[in-house]
């Protein structure tokens, strides 16, 4: 399941059949030498001295900023660039890509500037290309961290404008309607594990010569490569979503290179949950917010007209899904398609208000409104190679993380099991991943994050009832990172809690950021205002 993508909703197709939302970084500097003995064996060494070498050549040739090219859609003042990097840490003078990055300056005064704060939104797959247009827009919840900070974001390698990979036609990719997630058959089962197979040779067909290095440790070094030409000593980082565990890994294996590090709803770092349980548990939490999201609408029936309850609002749920599984709404509506429209409600608040009143249009008789909410749109081809792209970067990315069960039989097993109590997400979630049963390419065994010598206190924020990256990921990373403080915000669920408005949240992470200073203990904050029908 994807991890956070602000704002814009992005349909995203699980490989499988299943829509999925997307949802679940002044003056060259040397470059201090990466620390190897987070890994272990020659391979860590190596690619630790490699990213050193990286990292001091970045650092010599810094960032050639110029205005943003047109049709990225970023307006002056915020700039553009490229980082070059190895391909292979382990070859750091063979193949290289290049990175994109962008830029605004710090608004308040030369004296008040502490540096570049680099921004990770999640994914995998997710570009943070757009992290400075929260100075151009003004947005208020980051003004006092912008007075301190240039904003820099960057697309990941294989995102975007960063040597983007690909595993299937785009304009295949989104067209609808999808097979109905939850398989009414072994025959469906069947169906879903060749599209499963047939989207992991589509990814070595098309971009087989990236895949093994697109892993988190690598794009971890891809950061401190970019920290490196920025000209900074240390790095000042904000990750959400997998962010959360791009940060951890970095933290991991460059612990003395984190000046400030804030991580806002955590994926569990835990080498067994990376990613196969990690997928399982969000079934469980997404179930629960789902719920959250029942109750809300049930409570305001006077407004959406769905029922006084949330079993009353789940029995219309069901009776929309039999329906446009039946016959499709408009054609290319179909189960698979509503589970990725309505998935955005248990993602974000903002998304409750918006979900149930088209749900409430179609209730009432207006089917266009839900057609025109969840069906592709073949027109836009942009978006639509992104949402591909997207997709391809999160599937390459958690295959090559770690090692995947292979057996049918267990994905079966875990995923039949699970269903029974946790039907919103589960199947969906188990087709998207299903490539890595079947991936082409090595796959690694995940770096065990834990405290090096010179990591600074980290702040983590995470909501109780997140259900992309459950409460209990936070807790874990707490144990692992000492003289960090976790920020909980209670009786809330949802995803990406720092961008939102919160009394109790909001001034104790600019006083990180702008002094460093962490609670003497960790603090449960009330939950941000409940949305408004």
């Amino acid at each position: 399941m994807r991890g956070s993508r602000p704002k814009k909703r992005v349909a995203a197709l699980g490989s499988a059949g299943a829509l999925v939302t997307a949802t679940l970084i002044a003056g060259a500097v040397a470059a201090p030498t990466a620390n190897a003995s987070a890994g272990s064996g020659h391979g860590q060494d190596r690619e630790a001295r490699g990213a050193a070498i990286a990292a001091a050549r970045a650092a010599k040739a810094g960032i050639d900023w110029q205005d943003c090219p047109a049709d990225w859609n970023l307006a002056k003042p915020i700039q553009c660039g490229y980082v070059t990097v190895p391909l292979d840490y382990a070859k750091p003078y063979g193949k290289q890509i290049k990175l994109a990055v962008d830029r605004i300056g710090n608004t308040g005064t030369k004296a008040e500037r502490q540096g570049a704060l680099v921004y990770n939104p999640g994914g995998p797959g997710g570009s943070g290309l757009r992290f400075p247009t929260r100075v151009t827009n003004k947005n208020a919840v980051w003004a006092n961290a912008a007075k301190a900070y240039d904003f820099v974001g960057f697309d990941p390698r294989g995102v975007g404008r960063s040597t983007p990979i690909s595993c299937v036609d785009p304009q295949e990719f989104v067209k609808a309607p999808k097979a109905d997630p939850v398989p009414d058959s072994e025959a469906d089962k069947l169906a879903q594990r060749k599209l499963a197979r047939e989207y992991a040779e589509g990814c070595q067909e098309r971009s087989g010569a990236m895949l093994p290095h697109m892993t988190t440790p690598n794009t971890a070094r891809d950061l401190d490569v970019i920290r490196a030409a920025l000209g900074e000593k240390k790095l000042n980082f904000l990750g959400v979503s997998y962010g959360t565990y791009l940060g951890a890994v970095y933290g991991t294996l460059f612990p003395g290179h984190v000046r400030r590090m804030v991580v806002d709803s955590v994926v569990n770092p835990s080498r067994d949950k990376i990613w196969y349980q990690a997928n399982l548990d969000q079934d469980v939490a997404f179930e629960g917010r789902w719920k959250d999201w029942q109750d809300w609408v049930a409570a305001n029936d006077a407004t959406y007209h769905l029922g006084t309850t949330r079993a009353a609002v789940q029995a219309k749920w069901l009776e929309l899904r039999a329906t446009a599984k039946k016959n499709p709404l408009g054609g290319v509506v179909g189960p698979a398609e509503l589970i990725s429209f309505f998935q955005s409600a248990p993602y974000y608040d903002s998304a409750w208000a918006p979900t149930a009143s088209v749900f409430s249009k179609y209730v009432a008789g207006d089917t266009q409104a839900l057609v025109d909410a969840a069906a592709p749109d073949l027109s836009d081809t942009a978006g639509n190679a992104s949402s591909e792209n997207g997709n391809a970067v999160y599937t390459a990315v958690e295959c090559a993380d770690a090692k995947w069960p292979t057996s049918w039989r267990k994905w079966d097993r875990d995923n039949t099991r699970l269903h029974k109590d946790h039907p919103f997400m589960t199947w969906a979630n188990a087709w998207m991943n299903l490539p890595c049963a079947t991936w082409p390419a090595k796959q690694r065994t995940p770096v065990d994050v834990k405290t090096g010598k010179g990591l600074p206190g980290v702040l983590i924020v995470q909501s109780e009832r997140d259900a992309a990256t459950p409460y209990e990921g936070a807790v874990e990373l707490h144990k692992r990172f000492k003289g960090s403080r976790l920020i909980t915000e209670k009786d809330a669920g949802s995803h990406g809690v720092t961008g939102l408005v919160n009394p109790c949240i909001n001034p104790r992470v600019d006083s990180y950021l702008l002094t460093g200073k962490l609670d003497g203990a960790d603090v449960t904050c009330a939950p941000h205002a409940t949305p408004k029908p």
